[in-house]
């Protein structure tokens, strides 16, 4: 069996898997409801306004860190023969997005600017939970895309 590496990042599926991202951060942010989902739709349209090929930008940067990070669970996902990725991964949902969110986790310890690493530290509480609710979309653009 392919490694997941070999079918989201290889020279011809890259471009379609960071497309792909992309829109799962679109399509996330336009589900979200609520005072939370007022915040989040706020917070994204001023982003985006700024710079309106950042999501992309973004998605293309993260890509292969998040990969990368997802490949030794989807290894392990291969040999339970049967289980349903997506139920497997709904079911991990809160240690699959601590495992994503430690990719960000990592760039923020990196970054120089302390009031951006200040901000991202209050709201990584808020970004668990919203990675751990895109668990469904998340597995369904792996399936999608071969996993």
């Amino acid at each position: 069996m392919a490694t997941l590496s070999e079918i989201l990042l290889s020279d011809e599926a890259r471009p379609g898997t960071v497309d792909a991202c992309e829109r799962l951060v679109n399509e996330e942010v336009a589900s979200k409801t609520g005072l939370t989902g007022l915040a989040i739709k706020a917070g994204f349209k001023t982003v985006v306004a700024f710079k309106k090929t950042i999501i992309h930008e973004a998605c293309d940067a993260l890509v292969d860190e998040f990969v990368e990070k997802l490949e030794d669970y989807y290894a392990q996902h291969l040999t339970r023969e049967g289980e349903d990725l997506k139920a497997a991964m709904v079911k991990d949902a809160e240690m699959l997005a601590d495992t994503l969110l430690k990719v960000t986790d990592a760039r923020a310890e990196r970054n120089k600017n302390k009031l951006l690493v200040g901000a991202y530290r209050k709201l990584r509480p808020l970004g668990q939970k919203q990675v751990v609710a895109a668990m469904p979309r998340i597995a369904d653009m792996l399936i999608g895309r071969g996993a």
